[in-house]
């Protein structure tokens, strides 16, 4: 398993506006083959910084996600709202509970 971890900041006044185009896209990648999870996150402490904790089954399952003309088209509409570069983080799975 794949687990990336992606904060996205809102430029001032943009969060309602990025906050909306991501929850659109949500349902396109939750079809997708090997993604395993999808969830959007806000900041408590910083309503314009939005979490992503993904998962996927595979590189190749993460290899196609951003490849999807969905993943383009949602950076198309989200890039230009971003206060900065989006950190990304990609973590292997080595112990879970259960």
């Amino acid at each position: 398993m794949i687990t990336v971890i992606a904060i996205l900041k809102a430029q001032e006044g943009k969060a309602k506006e990025m906050e909306t185009a991501i929850r659109a896209y949500l349902p396109k990648v939750q079809k997708e083959n090997g993604t395993v999870a999808y969830i959007l996150h806000r900041s408590q402490m910083d309503p314009g910084k939005f979490l992503f904790y993904e998962k996927y089954q595979d590189t190749e399952a993460l290899a196609a996600h951003g490849q999807s003309q969905e993943f383009q088209d949602l950076f198309a509409k989200v890039g230009p709202l971003l206060a900065e570069q989006p950190s990304i983080e990609m973590y292997e799975e080595v112990a879970k509970k259960g």
